[in-house]
């Protein structure tokens, strides 16, 4: 009958399981069917159109189908059914079942959530129309109907975690099973919608629904652990973890969760060799960079402390400290990293073995052997950042940090591990401040593209957008009480706004600044906002009414008598409430001061130096500390009460714009323009203030023993014992130049005031040099019986002083500067200036013998051959020279460079020169013809910056003249015949101005803008 009459007709078959139910109904006419299993169409003839529904119902459809079931319109569903289609990831199944539920009991929506939560699948409970009694009944019954051969591959999948995609290899390697047969098992499962395949070209990766994850877990929980030791042990049967690579299709994937299963499963012995293991370090961190290595020391901290919990800190605090460097391109040297390492520490073990074998293959390796004197304050260093960061802030739970700047991106990352939460291209141009709610939901952001931003901190969503400033914004803050959330917003339109996030408009503009508005921060009880201005003053603002409440003049305290106030600019940067209210802290140039809320009257003025100017300042919430962020790298921390500094915090390499405490005091952040974000402990950071050294140094290689001469940064001369870490203080001076007599009976000094003393160190006897300079001594040097001290000077002269006999020869013709000399046999003198020439003089007849107009721009760096025939000349007219002696036109001009050229040296035997200059370039040139014969390669990491961190300001050949060391914004040995880079030592600071090399090329020291010696020696 059907045949006959309804050929025209469309019959709907819903929920079909079984090929025999659609034989039964095969009546030649068309029918429109669901199914979770395409093969029940194989048993009928005809053409087949297949229709892929999606296994997720977007946000918007699902919360449709629930208010057609609940009878409601969308815009009033309530805030739990928002959250019920994001937990079942908009599951149709569970969408419908929940909605048929609600249907009947329309108070249950947090009951429901909650068991959806909970896992609860047995009390998601529908008895009526529905087919299946609960949402694991439903779930269970596509299990059931598949083929008893293949129910326990699917059993297996039970380890897989929600959202990840598997490549079929992985499964291949479990299985014990060729591709094909892999990939048919698998196809089963996803024509029957138990499994889900993510086709990337001719590569297949496998993923499960979350609501499939939870199903099986619940349902395979006692199996679990062996179903974890499995896949571990089937991948012990055919890999060495640390010898996956990158070009296999599964590496990612156990790289990513070879340690979950490993914990899974209790095998906390192979665990704890896994994370333990330097080589597994250095393969998992090249490849996906050092966070979620550290995500994983957190997490199974528990079980890793098991075996050693000093061990597991060594390397959790290696990957915290050294992320910034492990996480960029070139990847560098993690064994060399490694060395750098307390001795006691298992990375430093590890990587002196392994630096051992290689030594022995040809590698080149650096002791850091007065390593011990230095102590990282930095708990966490992370990089998320490709430019400047210009801010970052704590989460108000202080499990988070989000930060900005100029790569006009929003981060969000773990305040414990640095792993990254969000990445939001957030604004079209810089991002100069960003601010968690109180509540933690949300973040503003706000740029130099006039818009304040507010983002869903948890998704990345977008909330809203205002955009009534008509400048840049500069900062945005929270009120501090989550009940009424108020957003307040500084410009350099000169007005602060308040946003209502309730509104789309501004709710308050306040007016009374006739400057760019830099700050603002609301009081602890949120009564008043505070802010500050390039106008000079501080203000503090009624919230309630936007009424201006009070003005402190801050320009004021900068006046002399004799300067008009007019004429002097006074940019208020910043301000911090104390925790109780009553005292508010503002920075200013290089000054805080403190003032009391209620008078208005100034309780304390500190004085941070000379030298630097305050970016940004807080003031603990706990108790009387406040850290400050300088532009000289540098972050201090203060006693607000005592107005004592308590410690110097230096690691970042540029200008630290941003200091923020914790909620809880006990740390605090810190970002800079060198792309890093730090953490650091308070407590730790207090205790171990450290004297720091200035980059002057002379050192002398004596048999085995190192002696550095240096003076620190309170203006004490040290000698300094490189193998012993033995320190005697000398002095107290302005000492702005130093050095050594060769045989270590005599220091010489030279002052910023001009002033050249020498100090006998055997009986602490102070020579001093009548006439001295007019101005800064800029280099110093005793001739080699220690009889005659030589100095240069910003004046422009050089003194040559006989300090036995008193005799003085002054040599004087250049018109500029002379940083520095080099002596020559015969009691010759090679000097070079400012003002572009090249002198040679008798340094006993102070006269000129020779006088070379080198280049028309500054001569920056002069080097004498061994053989004593020729001299170099490199300048910041891009070019270096080779002359002869004995002629005063050049014998090769060497071009190329695109930067200054700032340093030159010649090979022992006379052949090579080469050359370093400001973009990090150095050259290696053929001294006969003046041929090019390597350009070291900058090799360009990913921001577009040379490898070498910076200028090269200075080099040293090997006595084979087959090696090349050179010091820029760390230190690098070149191989002169390939003109490859054969080890870098990357230094905590940058900067270098020189770096002093042992005869036997063995031995190396150099002072970085820290302040921190490094005396390295070549591992053998």
């Amino acid at each position: 009958m059907l045949r006959k009459y309804f050929l025209r007709s469309l019959l709907i078959l819903d929920d079909i399981w079984d090929s025999w139910i659609l034989k039964a109904f095969d009546n030649q006419c068309q029918i429109l069917l669901t199914t979770r299993d395409k093969s029940v169409t194989d048993s009928v003839m005809g053409p087949k159109y297949i229709v892929a529904v999606e296994s997720d119902l977007g946000k918007e459809k699902g919360l449709e189908i629930l208010s057609l079931f609940v009878n409601m319109k969308k815009a009033d569903l309530p805030e739990q059914a928002h959250s019920i289609i994001k937990e079942c990831k908009g599951s149709p199944l569970v969408v419908s079942l929940i909605g048929a539920l609600l249907r009947d009991f329309p108070n249950r929506w947090d009951y429901y959530l909650r068991q959806l939560q909970n896992k609860q699948f047995k009390r998601i409970r529908k008895s009526s129309f529905y087919d299946y009694e609960a949402l694991d009944e439903a779930m269970s019954i596509s299990v059931e109907m598949l083929r008893e051969d293949i129910k326990d591959y699917y059993t297996d999948l039970s380890i897989l975690q929600k959202d990840v995609k598997v490549p079929t290899k992985v499964l291949c390697i479990l299985w014990d099973m060729e591709t094909e047969e892999v990939e048919d098992i698998l196809q089963e499962f996803v024509n029957k919608s138990l499994l889900f395949c993510d086709r990337n070209g001719k590569s297949f990766r496998y993923y499960l629904h979350d609501l499939q994850v939870d199903f099986l877990i619940e349902k395979n929980r006692n199996q679990l652990q062996d179903l974890h030791k499995k896949i571990v042990t089937q991948f012990q049967k055919h890999y060495q973890p640390h010898t996956l690579s990158p070009d296999q299709e599964d590496c990612m994937y156990w790289y990513n969760f070879l340690a979950y299963h490993m914990a899974s499963a209790s095998m906390h012995k192979e665990l704890c060799a896994l994370m333990f293991s330097l080589d597994w370090i250095k393969a998992k961190t090249e490849l996906v960079g050092p966070a979620h290595l550290i995500h994983e020391f957190v997490e199974y901290r528990h079980i890793l402390d098991e075996k050693d919990c000093a061990v597991c800190e060594n390397f959790q605090e290696f990957l915290s400290l050294n992320g910034h460097l492990l996480g960029r391109q070139p990847f560098p040297n993690i064994v060399q990293l490694g060395l750098c390492e307390p001795e006691t520490s298992e990375v430093y073990q590890q990587a002196k073995l392994q630096a051992k074998q290689e030594v022995d293959h040809g590698m080149l390796y650096l002791e850091w052997i007065n390593k011990k004197n230095i102590k990282n304050l930095s708990r966490l260093v992370v990089r998320p950042h490709t430019d400047a960061v210009y801010h970052a802030c704590f989460s108000e739970d202080g499990q988070r940090i989000a930060s900005c700047g100029v790569d006009k991106t929003l981060q969000v990352f773990k305040a414990e591990t640095g792993e990254k939460l969000l990445e939001i291209k957030a604004h079209e141009d810089e991002v100069l401040c960003c601010a968690f709610s109180t509540d933690d939901r949300f973040i503003a952001t706000c740029s130099v593209d006039k818009k304040v931003k507010i983002w869903n901190s948890m998704t990345g969503g977008l909330v809203h957008v205002y955009d009534e400033h008509s400048e840049q914004v500069n900062c945005c803050h929270f009120t501090n009480n989550s009940h009424y959330l108020l957003l307040a917003t500084a410009s350099s339109d000169c007005f602060l706004k308040l946003w209502d996030l309730n509104q789309k408009e501004c709710r308050n503009t306040m007016f009374g600044h006739t400057n760019s508005v830099n700050h603002c921060r609301f009081s602890p009880d949120d009564k008043l906002l505070a802010s500050c201005s390039a106008d000079g003053t501080l203000k503090l603002w009624d919230v309630k009414s936007a009424n201006e409440r009070k003005s402190i003049n801050v320009k004021q305290f900068f006046l002399n008598s004799e300067e008009p106030q007019e004429d002097m600019e006074v940019i208020v940067k910043c301000c911090s409430w104390s925790a109780d209210g009553t005292r508010i802290m503002v920075a200013a140039k290089n000054k805080i001061f403190l003032f009391d809320i209620h008078t208005g009257g100034l309780l304390a003025e500190i004085h941070t130096g000379h030298h630097s100017t305050i970016q940004y300042c807080d003031f603990s919430p706990q108790n009387h500390l406040a850290v400050v962020a300088l532009s000289q790298c540098c972050v201090e921390l203060w006693n607000m009460d005592s107005c004592l500094k308590v410690a110097d915090c230096r690691g970042h390499l540029s200008w630290v714009h941003c200091v923020m405490f914790s909620p809880d005091g006990s740390s605090f952040l810190t970002s800079s323009d060198d792309q890093t974000i730090r953490l650091w402990e308070t407590k730790k950071v207090c205790k171990n203030s450290a004297i720091v050294l200035k980059q002057e140094i002379d050192v002398v290689f004596q048999e085995n023993e190192v002696m550095v001469l240096a003076v620190d940064n309170i203006k004490r001369l040290q000698l300094i014992n490189g193998k012993t870490g033995q320190i005697d203080y000398l002095i107290e001076a302005q000492v702005s130049c130093c050095c050594l007599s060769p045989h270590l009976q005599y220091i010489a000094f030279g002052g910023e005031d001009g002033a050249v003393e020498i100090l006998e160190l055997l009986n602490n006897r102070i020579f001093q040099s009548r006439i001295g300079h007019k101005k800064t001594v800029r280099h110093i040097q005793f001739t080699d019986d220690g009889k005659t001290l030589i100095s240069s000077s910003d004046d422009s002269s050089i003194q040559v002083w006989n300090w036995q006999s008193e005799e003085y020869v002054f040599l004087q013709a250049h018109q500029e500067t002379v940083k520095d000399f080099k002596l020559l046999k015969n009691s010759k003198l090679l000097s070079w200036s400012f003002d572009g020439t090249v002198k040679i003089w008798s340094i006993i007849t102070g006269r000129i013998e020779k006088d070379f107009v080198c280049h028309q721009d500054t001569v920056l760096s002069c080097d004498i051959s061994p053989d004593a025939t020729k001299f170099s000349s490199t300048s910041a007219d891009k070019t270096a020279k080779i002359w002869s002696f004995e002629l005063l036109s050049p014998l090769h001009e060497l071009r190329g460079h695109k930067g200054c050229v700032r340093c030159s040296v010649f090979s022992v035997d006379s052949t090579l020169l080469a050359t370093g200059d400001d973009n990090g370039e150095i050259r290696i040139w053929n001294v006969s013809n003046g041929e090019l014969l390597h350009l070291c390669a900058p090799i360009l990491v990913e921001e577009g910056a040379a490898t070498h961190g910076g200028w090269v300001t200075d080099l040293c050949f090997s006595p084979d003249s087959k090696m090349l060391v050179s010091a820029g914004g760390y230190l690098k040995w070149w191989n002169v015949v390939t003109g490859e880079s054969s080890q870098t030592f990357y230094t905590n600071g940058t900067c270098l101005k020189k770096i002093h090399v042992s005869s036997d090329f063995k031995t190396y020291v150099t002072v970085d803008n820290l302040g921190i010696l490094y005396i390295l020696q070549m591992l053998e």
